[in-house]
């Protein structure tokens, strides 16, 4: 299969363009955790409560829709969060993802 979604992925100062197809993961914190290594990112697995996954969205093409699921509540127990901040486990790898670009929080807390 053509890798044909580029995402843009900033982690403690270092970029990292990586590259995927629609179907090979299933969310943006699945293919940073295969791809990136990121010290206890991902904690929960992908169920959108620890906020370890938490990234600022610095670019988003028009066409990409953001799941919402418990991604609010999850945000709002964390200190370090802005209009850009979304959790990585919640935003599903689809052709719409192609030019993301993201920032991985340094600080990154669990929302429990």
């Amino acid at each position: 299969m053509e890798r044909d979604i580029k995402i843009k992925v900033r982690v403690y100062g270092q970029e990292h363009v990586l590259e995927t197809y629609d179907g090979e993961y299933r969310n943006l914190m699945a293919l940073l955790y295969d791809r990136v290594y990121i010290d206890d990112f991902g904690e929960c697995k992908g169920v959108g409560r620890c906020g370890t996954c938490h990234v600022y969205v610095l670019k988003a093409p028009a066409s990409l829709v953001f799941h919402d699921g418990v991604e609010h509540t999850t945000l709002s127990r964390l200190d370090n969060t802005n209009d850009t901040s979304h959790l990585a486990c919640q935003i599903m790898i689809d052709k719409n993802l192609d030019g993301l670009e993201v920032e991985v929080a340094e600080e990154r807390g669990y929302g429990y």
